[in-house]
């Protein structure tokens, strides 16, 4: 083909702005001159390494690579491009503006992935947020890899393409028949979720843990080594609340974009169980180029906190601005990402180093190492803990006694406690009491004249603050909506104070 002028091409792809997708038009223009393949469009290392491997893979795909001078633009220009998921779409316009493929059916088109030197179009992360962005922008099909397809075939409204290949592509957009999407996969893992049932004795821990599942809340507990922590915390997630459709896609658009592989939809809620050696941008997210944290891939999930008084402490610091504002904002070279983190902070630790204080003739820490070791988690991030739970050693008869609640039963209350809040919370941006904020909590939590004389008197010695007082009444309020009753009466807000306290101040508090 000669190029006596200008020839231009267009397609729609996406880029990744931390978990949201951008649209990006490409734009390919080949005229007479020098051969040379340039892209422009602030693209990064990824971006102008594809030159080579488009070229390689039009070529190997049987098709001619042009001679003449090509320029491609990745618009907008001020917005960053990362990674190899543009190369089909610069790929397939190249092939366009050369007169190799019609350049009318591109209108329509989306295209994400990246090209081997062969020309096989392999997955590229994020293929969920790319189908979003693709139906919202008004695109009817979306080109992408097979291994991808189902993933993005979650969105409805948009006609999911999945190729194998850049030649597949390009007979599709000649008026080909679109491949099927490839089957799900048949699930193999049958391994026995832990349950309850398992657990004999900690009845207050039992109890916070449907309290949190129920209301979403914040749960620290603290006992000496064996007694059963991290047991009750790994059974959570089997008595947690299904999600719903938006919510789920919210999870799958997250892990999708992490690089995390999804077939089809996400429909457990994500539970997170980072080691202590994490960094603050593993933990909240960041980098060089930031990605999401252990609390993004935890939002709508659990995040649970092993050891907690051994995490670094700017991690554990770095934690609070999300725990209270459900999300992180990170900040690189005048470019501002923000990334959703709303979810349960689950945490176990040491009472102190040797882990058996109270424990008679056990214990040999002294004061001075006491008092370091407390100082290891700071009252601001302790005070966002909505629930905090002492795990004691469980009695002989305790273990011989049949467990007094499994998880099918405590996951039928919570449900049902879950739907009493929807039902209450309906148009408001809380979709639990742990998301209330203080003119919900005014409008919502109704107490009786004993409840509101207890919480008086907590709050005048004292015991609360001005967020722990918030926070004990959103989770008398889910202790309420576990009893069934609409107004909340002095035992449940007497309960949640109790789980409020650490050391054994519960009871000189209810007194």
């Amino acid at each position: 083909m000669a190029y006596g002028r200008a020839v231009l091409a267009r397609v729609s792809t996406f880029a990744i702005d931390g978990v949201d997708p951008r649209h990006v038009c490409v734009e390919v223009d080949i005229r007479a001159g020098l051969p040379a393949f340039t892209i422009v469009g602030l693209g990064d290392v990824a971006v102008r390494e594809s030159r080579d491997r488009i070229r390689a893979a039009i070529l190997n795909s049987g098709f001619k690579f042009p001679d003449g001078r090509i320029t491609a633009n990745l618009a907008p220009a001020f917005l960053r491009k990362v990674g190899p998921g543009f190369d089909a779409a610069l790929a397939l316009t190249v092939l366009a503006a050369s007169g190799q493929v019609p350049k009318a059916p591109l209108r329509s088109y989306a295209v994400f992935g990246e090209l081997s030197l062969s020309g096989e179009l392999r997955d590229c992360a994020g293929a969920l947020a790319v189908a979003e962005g693709a139906r919202r922008a008004g695109l009817a099909r979306l080109i992408v890899a097979r291994e991808r397809a189902r993933e993005a075939a979650v969105v409805e409204g948009i006609e999911i393409v999945a190729v194998s290949s850049l030649a597949v592509a390009a007979e599709v957009l000649s008026g080909g028949q679109p491949p099927a999407l490839p089957a799900a996969h048949a699930s193999t893992d049958h391994r026995r979720e832990p349950d309850l049932a398992d657990v004999k004795g900690h009845a207050p821990g039992v109890l916070a843990l449907q309290i949190a599942a129920a209301g979403g809340h914040n749960l620290l507990m603290e006992g000496a080594p064996g007694t059963g922590k991290t047991m009750l915390a790994r059974r959570l997630p089997s008595i947690l609340p299904a999600m719903s459709r938006s919510e789920a896609i919210e999870v799958t658009r997250i892990h999708s974009v992490a690089g995390l592989r999804a077939d089809g939809l996400i429909t457990a809620r994500p539970f997170r169980a980072p080691h202590h050696s994490i960094s603050p941008a593993g933990l909240v997210g960041g980098g060089a180029s930031p990605r999401a944290g252990e609390a993004t891939l935890a939002h709508r999930g659990v995040l649970f906190l092993d050891e907690l008084s051994e995490f670094q402490r700017p991690s554990l610091e770095a934690l609070r601005q999300p725990l209270e504002d459900g999300c992180v904002t990170i900040v690189r070279g005048q470019r501002a990402l923000v990334f959703p983190t709303r979810f349960m902070l689950v945490a176990a630790t040491n009472p102190c180093p040797c882990g058996f204080a109270g424990v008679q003739d056990r214990c040999r820490c002294g004061e001075a190492e006491l008092r370091r070791y407390r100082r290891r988690l700071s009252g601001p991030l302790v005070d966002r803990m909505d629930l905090l739970v002492n795990i004691e050693r469980p009695t002989e008869e305790d273990l011989r006694a049949p467990p007094t609640v499994d998880s099918a039963a405590a996951s039928v209350r919570v449900a049902q406690a879950r739907e009493r809040q929807h039902a209450r919370l309906a148009g408001t941006h809380a979709r639990c009491n742990a998301e209330m904020d203080v003119r919900m909590v005014a409008r919502h939590v109704r107490l009786d004249a004993p409840a509101d004389g207890a919480l008086a008197r907590a709050y005048a010695v004292g015991a609360l603050s001005a967020r722990g007082r918030h926070r004990v009444l959103r989770v008398a309020r889910t202790i309420a909506d576990l009893g069934g009753h609409e107004q909340v009466v002095e035992s449940d807000l007497l309960t949640a104070l109790a789980l409020r306290q650490r050391g054994g101040a519960e009871e000189a508090l209810v007194a």
